[in-house]
């Protein structure tokens, strides 16, 4: 991902209208995603487009991830 692009995504990530997952998605920004592979970067990305609450209801665990895509960027989020 180029450094532009990841700037725009730091800021989607930081710019949330619920704090829980302007923290969650922005610590995972910053201390795992370089890690991940780029199918693994993608997933993040869509999350990150996702509707706050429907996000914040993957995170918490209040709703199953049905998308496998998405389920094991969604485990990371809960773990960290």
């Amino acid at each position: 991902m180029e450094r532009k692009d990841y700037e725009r995504l730091r800021w989607r990530c930081i710019r949330r209208g619920l704090l829980e997952v302007d923290i969650a998605l922005t610590r995972f920004l910053d201390q795992q995603f370089e890690q991940l592979n780029e199918e693994q970067q993608q997933a993040f990305v869509e999350l990150a487009d996702m509707e706050d609450h429907d996000l914040w209801h993957l995170i918490s665990g209040q709703a199953e991830c049905d998308d496998p895509r998405l389920e094991p960027i969604v485990a990371m989020l809960r773990k960290s």
